[in-house]
């Protein structure tokens, strides 16, 4: 199964970010960032780290006593799967109707603005 088409769940998400943010940690190290945030169990994130190597999702360093994990797949890669899959179901294919459900839901800060406006303009250009 190619990594590519892999859709994680909300949990594997968050272990994803996690990874993203460390590189490689420890299933104690991921657990310890998710209980800041969440009431998760030790043995219920090493179980979904372990399906997730299992789907090829993350990968596992398994050479020393303490197993190794770093993510297998791209937060871009994944961000765009999974923004992708919502404009097709959610919002019938449109961009612009995402778009303008973001902006309505949170207002954004100058910078964004400005970047959201540097987007726009390159997308002009093409």
């Amino acid at each position: 199964m190619a990594t590519k088409h892999l859709k994680p769940t909300e949990s594997e998400l968050e272990i994803l970010q996690v990874l993203w943010g460390k590189g490689n940690a420890t299933v104690r190290e991921v657990h310890e960032v998710l209980s800041m945030h969440k009431d998760a169990g030790y043995t219920t994130t090493l179980k979904l780290m372990q399906i997730m190597f299992e789907k090829g999702i993350v990968k596992r360093d398994d050479s020393s006593k303490t197993h190794i994990y770093r993510a297998n797949v791209s937060r871009e890669n994944t961000q765009q799967q999974l923004v992708g899959k919502m404009i097709s179901s959610l919002f019938g294919g449109s961009s612009t109707q995402l778009v303008m459900q973001a902006l309505g839901n949170q207002a954004p800060n100058k910078e964004e603005i400005e970047e959201i406006q540097r987007l726009l303009d390159n997308l002009k250009k093409q």
